[in-house]
C-alpha cells in the first residue's frame, strides 16, 4: 500500500546550504526562518488558535537527501561519521522515507506565514505537518539516550576584526541577529568530525545572502575571516 502526501507550507531559512546547519534544533536560537503556508492552509482558519502556543513540532522531508533505496545503518554526527548504528537509533538526515522532525519556537502569527526561531531547517523544506508542542505531554523528565546524553560541547568562535564589523553591518541590513546566528551555528564546530584541519584550511557557508568565511588557526578555535555579499 502507498501513500501520497502534500506539502503544507515551505519554509524561507537562513541556511542556504547543508552545510553549518545545527544538529538538532535550538541551538542556535538566532536561526530565524519563515514558514510559507500553501493552499487552503494559508489563511487564518487553519491557524486558529496557534497564538496560544509557544513552540511548535514540524514534520518535514529531508528534500535534499532523498534515496530510492533504503539504508539501515547510518553514521551519525555524534559519533564522529565513522561508527554506524541502525537508522532507527539515529536522526541522521537519511531516513526510510525522508521525514524529519523538529520543535520550533513559534515567534510570531499572521495569516499564511509563520515566523520561526531556532530552526534546523534547509531554506525550502517542505513541510507536512504543523502540531502544538504540549509540555505536559512532550517532556518526558526520565528519558535516556547514551548516544547522545548531554548537547555537544562549543568550539571557542573569535572574529577578526574587519569580519565582525562587516557581520554587524549585514545584520543591520538584513534585521536579523546575523552576529549571534554565526557564532551559535560555528561554535557547533560544522566541520566532519572526522576532518583535521590545517591552518591553511578555509571553511565557507551562506548564511542569508552572505557568505561567511573561517579557518582553525588551532584546535578548539575558530577564527571569523570575513562576512561578505555572496
Amino acid at each position: 500500500m502507498s501513500y501520497v502526501v502534500s506539502p503544507v507550507g515551505f519554509v524561507r531559512s537562513c541556511f542556504k546550504e547543508k552545510f553549518a546547519i545545527p544538529r538538532q534544533p535550538h541551538l542556535a536560537p538566532a536561526a530565524r526562518g519563515v514558514l510559507e503556508l500553501q493552499p487552503p492552509f494559508d489563511t487564518d482558519t487553519a491557524i486558529d488558535g496557534l497564538e496560544q502556543v509557544s513552540h511548535v513540532w514540524l514534520l518535514f522531508m529531508f528534500h535534499q537527501t532523498l534515496e530510492d533505496k533504503p539504508r539501515l545503518k547510518v553514521r551519525p554526527p555524534r559519533l564522529g561519521g565513522n561508527a554506524t548504528v541502525g537508522v532507527f537509533a539515529s536522526r541522521a538526515t537519511h531516513r526510510p522515507n525522508g521525514i524529519g522532525q523538529s520543535v520550533v519556537k513559534l515567534d510570531r502569527i499572521e495569516p499564511g506565514r509563520l515566523w520561526l526561531s531556532g530552526i534546523d531547517l534547509l531554506d525550502g523544506t517542505p513541510v507536512l505537518d504543523i502540531k502544538p508542542y504540549v509540555p505536559y505531554a512532550d517532556v518526558v523528565a526520565e528519558a535516556r539516550n547514551d548516544i547522545a546524553p548531554a548537547p555537544p560541547h562549543p568550539i571557542d568562535v573569535h572574529w577578526h576584526a574587519n569580519a565582525l564589523q562587516q557581520a554587524h553591518a549585514h545584520a543591520t541590513r538584513l534585521n536579523e541577529p546575523l552576529v549571534e546566528l554565526i557564532e551559535q551555528c560555528l561554535a557547533q564546530d560544522p566541520r566532519p568530525a572526522y576532518q583535521v584541519p590545517t591552518p591553511e584550511r578555509r571553511y565557507g557557508v551562506l548564511f542569508w545572502d552572505v557568505q561567511v568565511r573561517w579557518h582553525y588557526p588551532q584546535p578548539g578555535l575558530i577564527l571569523v575571516l570575513e562576512v561578505v555579499p555572496a
